[in-house]
């Protein structure tokens, strides 16, 4: 990723995309945290504002407690593997062959989540950028070819994990997944690239309202999918 695209990136994704902080009072997660080093977003839309495709009890438990609790348990990973005050969560994941075990997996589900909230807004929206859409059918054909690849993807993904639409080194999109909480910043994953997309198709995303039935959560997240997010971590 070009310097510039990098601080773009990691712009967007402290400022939590840009998007209004409707729930940053719902949360003990978000309380001041004094000299911690990293912190959890608020939530960009409320709990409920997601359904019918993401009911309000997984979207309150998995940003509440799940999400929180990376957050949580990466700060106190932090200060035991001396990471300094300043290292941004790009920073991090670019060189997380650094660190140990814990930090991979916390700092991941860290990134990976406040990436992901990012990833979905209330009613959803489409693919009007031009530069994008150029993108998109440049590499997959067709908006319809992509969603298609890309719930196979998410689909076949074994156990828990992410699917990811990135940047790949040659400027081109392409479709990736990872286990548990890796990403594609990591400089462990076989394939790295700057994300623009990603699906949690970990059972706690869904299976409250969905149970077993990942095939119907891929396909209906499709509805919520933030498209204006994409765009501008692509422009």
């Amino acid at each position: 990723m070009k310097r510039k695209d990098f601080l773009k990136f990691g712009a967007l994704l402290t400022a939590g995309f840009g998007m209004s902080h409707s729930v940053a009072a719902e949360s003990g997660a978000l309380e001041a945290q004094g000299e911690e080093l990293f912190k959890q977003q608020p939530l960009p839309y409320g709990y409920n504002q997601l359904e019918p495709y993401v009911d309000a009890l997984t979207m309150e438990l998995h940003y509440s407690k799940h999400a929180a609790a990376y957050c949580k348990n990466l700060n106190s990973a932090a200060v035991q593997s001396g990471i300094q005050k300043g290292m941004t969560l790009p920073d991090l994941m670019r060189e997380i062959s650094k660190y140990p075990a814990v930090i991979r997996n916390n700092g991941g589900g860290h990134f990976n989540h406040e990436f992901f909230w990012g990833c979905m807004q209330p009613g959803g929206s489409s693919i009007n950028d031009q530069h994008l859409l150029a993108a998109v059918q440049r590499d997959f054909g067709s908006v319809d070819r992509l969603k298609e690849k890309f719930s196979e993807a998410a689909l076949k993904i074994f156990g828990s994990g992410w699917a990811w639409l990135i940047v790949d080194a040659q400027q081109k999109l392409q479709i990736v997944t990872t286990p548990n909480q890796d990403n594609p910043l990591m400089d462990v994953v076989p394939v790295q690239g700057t994300p623009l997309l990603a699906l949690d198709v970990w059972e706690h995303a869904y299976y409250l309202h969905y149970q077993n039935r990942r095939a119907e959560y891929i396909k209906n997240w499709w509805a919520i999918v933030n498209w204006n997010q994409v765009a501008a971590l692509y422009g």
